[in-house]
């Protein structure tokens, strides 16, 4: 699939972004920053997340605290996307008051997951056999168990807001190699799609194993990145 700008952004992901980041679509062809009560709230872990953005292939939407949104914009043109990051790297610190650069990892979505079977049973996080990277998750998980009925593979949804919930998912190695993960991450973007939301799905940029499954589960990677100023 061919890179998207955000003049084509499906309605649903537009009204995601605008909630979750505060603004969008971007101005100008570099990175435009807003401000959101989100930036100072705890997200869907129970942690803030100050810095939150997204990018196109041209242009990004920078999320940070009301408070800060002046003194950050100041770092930018708004004219040229690579530039605008490479100072925000270098300045935001200094305004944060922590260290830190900002990163991208690949940001995906779809309205239109892979046609393949429903696999896994719905839990609830509480259920002792979950394991612990998928507590945290503010939405019921999709677990697959292993011959032996013990945790094989689970999707968890990260609830943003109520226009876009970001699918994260874990395989162990008993498991692997059967289509499993995919087949996870495909049948809860169709739970999500089905009441009215659009599934994200992030990963880092060498990460190929989940690269790989979010290309088999029908979220392509067309160009758009996730901004975080990470440690």
């Amino acid at each position: 699939m061919s890179a998207v700008d955000s003049a084509h952004t499906p309605e649903i992901l537009a009204r995601h972004l605008r909630d979750w980041l505060g603004g969008w679509p971007p101005n100008g062809s570099g990175v435009t920053v807003v401000g959101s009560a989100h930036r100072d709230m705890p997200g869907w872990d129970g942690f803030v997340h100050d810095v939150v953005g997204v990018s196109t292939p041209s242009h990004a939407v920078l999320s940070v605290p009301l408070d800060k949104v002046d003194a950050i914009a100041e770092l930018v043109s708004g004219d040229d996307l690579e530039a605008d990051i490479a100072s925000l790297s270098a300045g935001m610190g200094e305004v944060l008051g922590r260290p830190g650069v900002l990163s991208r990892g690949l940001f995906r979505w779809t309205l239109d997951p892979t046609d393949i079977p429903d696999a896994g049973e719905w839990v609830p996080t509480k259920d002792p056999r979950v394991p612990v990277w998928l507590k945290p998750f503010n939405g019921d998980l999709l677990i697959a168990w292993d011959d032996d009925g013990k945790y094989g593979a689970g999707v968890g949804r990260k609830m943003h807001d109520d226009f876009g919930h970001e699918l994260s998912v874990g395989t162990e190695e008993s498991l692997r190699g059967r289509g499993i993960g995919r087949a996870l991450v495909a049948t809860v973007a169709r739970r999500v799609i089905a009441e009215g939301r659009v599934p994200t799905y992030l990963h880092a940029p060498d990460n190929y194993a989940s690269a790989k499954v979010a290309d088999a589960a029908g979220f392509p990677d067309v160009g758009w990145r996730v901004l975080g100023f990470w440690r």
